[in-house]
């Protein structure tokens, strides 16, 4: 049995499948290669099983969203390493080379990403995921090489193996051992965030995440899920949910009013640019945290919740009231996450 499976999820993701996969096939030698379909109604799941046999196809009833998706499909899945790739990522000769060295030199190592570049530009990272990513104290994600709409080009200034507090869902390695161990995504998340919640609660445990640099993918970018206020109600939805369940109890009730101050200012923008729909989405993303809460608080209790969670202190003042356009200029002061 091979050491890495590299596991696709889909959803009536034809056009991307025969875009992407044919480099996903033809580059992964050291992968067992799978597709779990997320109950899809085009003819996707069968054009793979027709055009690439040696895809392990995992057929699910109905469209259960990135994180239940995964969790009832990886259950079939029994390699050491996942690494779970999005549709719209194409991939290069080697690039799992480097990852499943560090793996197997670092047991320390429970979660990794390769850096994620935009295939559209490839000389430039990609909004998601970008050189690995990192939290302000209100939970609002940036990355090494992305800072909101502020993308660098990669010039190899992060290509340093590094430790990162999140890696992207878009190409996602983990070890078996610890997804199970934390219990997977969080499927109330449905889609969005659910891959920094995980990598906050294995934080939490003591787990490293890294970014590694010698390996590199290309990433359309919102190839899966267009923008839309469906997209900005789960992001803020999960994003309080997130901070409900890994925040420290001293500090949870103000981080979490701070944030919702921050997420109507958010509404706010939104409304002055008549986009309505978004502003409706966060009040609406409100009132399901509200409602999710009591299901939140019958989590267990697993073991102390880290303080040092956070990277920068408030990455929304500092990118537009302070003009700091890049991660160097957040965090040129700061030597680790603090």
């Amino acid at each position: 049995m091979k050491k890495v499976a590299v596991v696709l999820l889909n959803f009536n993701g034809l056009s991307l499948l025969k875009k992407y996969l044919p480099s996903v096939y033809a580059f992964s030698p050291q992968a067992a290669l799978y597709l779990i379909d997320n109950g899809s109604s085009d003819a996707s799941l069968a054009w793979v099983t027709a055009q690439y046999p040696k895809f392990k196809c995992i057929s699910l009833p109905k469209n259960r969203g990135y994180a239940g998706g995964y969790n009832e499909g990886l259950q079939h899945i029994n390699e050491e390493i996942y690494c779970l790739l999005n549709t719209d990522v194409r991939v290069k000769e080697h690039w799992l080379v480097p990852i499943l060295n560090h793996f197997d030199t670092n047991p320390k190592t429970a979660i990794a990403q390769p850096h994620i570049l935009d295939d559209k530009n490839p000389n430039a990272f990609e909004y998601a995921g970008a050189a690995g990513g990192v939290l302000d104290r209100l939970g609002i994600p940036f990355c090494r090489g992305r800072i909101f709409s502020s993308i660098e080009e990669d010039q190899g200034q992060y290509d340093a193996t590094q430790a990162v507090f999140w890696a992207s869902g878009a190409c996602f390695f983990i070890r078996k051992s610890v997804f199970w161990e934390l219990g997977g995504f969080d499927a109330r998340f449905f889609a969005h965030q659910e891959e920094i919640d995980l990598c906050w609660r294995a934080f939490n445990k003591g787990h490293a995440t890294v970014s590694i640099g010698e390996s590199k993918v290309y990433h359309l970018g919102s190839g899966t899920l267009q923008p839309s206020p469906k997209k900005v109600f789960l992001n803020y939805r999960n994003s309080l949910c997130m901070l409900y369940k890994n925040l420290p109890e001293k500090v949870k009730t103000n981080v979490l009013f701070e944030r919702m101050l921050w997420d109507g200012l958010a509404g706010l923008h939104f409304l002055i640019q008549f986009q309505f729909l978004n502003t409706w989405a966060i009040i609406r993303a409100h009132f399901a945290f509200y409602a999710l809460l009591e299901s939140l608080k019958n989590d267990p209790i697993d073991g102390d919740k880290k303080h040092d969670y956070y990277h920068s202190v408030n990455v929304i003042a500092a990118f537009y009231f302070f003009r700091r356009l890049n991660f160097m200029d957040i965090v040129k002061n700061k030597n680790n996450f603090s």
